[in-house]
Formats: structure tokens, sequence, C-alpha cells
């Protein structure tokens, strides 16, 4: 099987961000290390928004470090894309793009070859449960169908951040609705969570395992009943 093709997009101010909302475990060099652990099984590319000898931590050695200029999410997120494109990827190549704050459990990967081995008519899937979907209001009648696979549950969620995989062949269906959330008109608070709205009104669907092997690193959002400090 062909490795998963993991681009981390990291970001030289990152240290300076959201610091009050950050569990006391977190450091964005573990979550690097958290997805490094993995590295025979993946094809890492980081993308770096800045560069190497001005970022605030050090990468492991003979990382491919693509660094470019950006300056917010969505010129970060529209560069992403267009160089996965002109990587000219398989399109039977699993896609995983992660932001710099979500920590994983070791042998992620194997999870994620496991949902689009199991689930040949999965688009999107997020390793995050998130824990918004159990106690935000707007969530008390939400449905999900309950899938198994061998070595956990996954339910259909609505939405998920801008960390998730996906087949290229489906990036490529859905390439309108990705470039246009990429675009500054779009982007806003949320923006991810519409962005997989519109993906869902376009027939496409989305899996979380139950319990996640990833989390968003902030402190309300936490991925629930898993002891994130021991990772």
């Amino acid at each position: 099987m062909n490795k998963i093709k993991v681009f981390l997009r990291e970001w030289n101010g990152a240290n300076k961000r959201k610091r009050g909302v950050r569990p006391d475990w977190f450091s964005y060099e573990n979550c690097y290390q958290s997805i490094t652990n993995e590295k025979p099984d993946i094809d890492l590319t980081i993308l770096l928004d800045g560069t190497v000898a001005n970022h605030h931590f050090q990468f492991n050695d003979n990382e491919k470090i693509i660094e470019f200029t950006g300056g917010n999410d969505a010129t970060s997120l529209l560069f992403a894309l267009n160089y996965i494109k002109s990587t000219n990827p398989n399109d039977d190549d699993i896609i995983y793009i992660v932001e710099d704050d979500y920590m994983h459990i070791s042998y992620w990967c194997d999870i994620l070859f496991e949902a689009f081995d199991t689930f040949t008519n999965v688009d999107y899937v997020t390793l995050y449960d998130h824990p918004d979907k159990y106690f935000l209001p707007i969530y008390d009648n939400l449905q999900s169908k309950i899938l198994v696979s061998k070595s956990c549950h996954w339910r259909t969620t609505p939405s998920t951040c801008n960390t998730y995989a996906a087949l290229w062949s489906t990036f490529k269906k859905h390439w309108n609705t990705h470039i246009k959330y990429s675009s500054p008109e779009f982007t806003h608070d949320g923006y991810d969570h519409t962005k997989f709205l519109d993906l869902w009104n376009l027939g496409s669907n989305l899996i979380s395992p139950i319990p996640g092997y990833s989390t968003h690193c902030e402190r309300q959002f936490i991925s629930p009943n898993i002891d994130w400090s021991k990772i």
C-alpha cells in the first residue's frame, strides 16, 4: 500500500497565537513529533509559512520543507492545495492535510489506512473526535450513522477543521469548493465548518473515530476520553 502523503502546515508566528487557550502539556514541537513517529508509513512534506531559520523549534534532519510567504490561513491553505496539485498525486493516494496544533496518538496512520480500506464509499476522514458535537446546542438533534472497522467505531459527522484526509480523486472531484474556501472573501471564523456543509450538500460525507486518534490542542476542544498529557 502507498504511504500516506502528509502535508503539515507550519508557520513561524504560530507560537504567538492562542496562548491563553492551550493546555499545559501543549507544544508545537510535540505535535510535530507525534506525526513523525510514524515516519515509515508516511511521506511527509512540511509547508512552512516563513523560513526554517526563524522557526520556533528545530525540525528533524532531512525533512522535506517548502518555504513560502502566506501570512494568513486562507493564503496558506491555498498554497498547500496548489502545491499538492503540483506534485501530481495518484488518484488513490491518501492526502492528509494537517494543521500545526494537532496532537496524534501512535499508530494513527494505521487507523487512517483502515478507514479508507474499510469504507470505500467514504470521502473524507478526520482522526479528531470533535467534543463540540457533544455539548453545543446546535447539535442537540444531530443524528450520526455509527460504523465499525477492525480497530474502532466511527461516526458520520457534518464538519471538521482543516485537518483531514481524502483520496486525491476526491480532492479533484471537489476542487472548486476547496479553492473557494481558500479565498479571503470566504474565510472567517468557522469557515471550515461551512466548507464541509457545502461538501455535504454536494453529496460527500465525513467520518471521525470514537474516541479520536488526534486532537485540536485548545482546552475547550480536546478530543474526549484520552489523556493527551501522556501522549
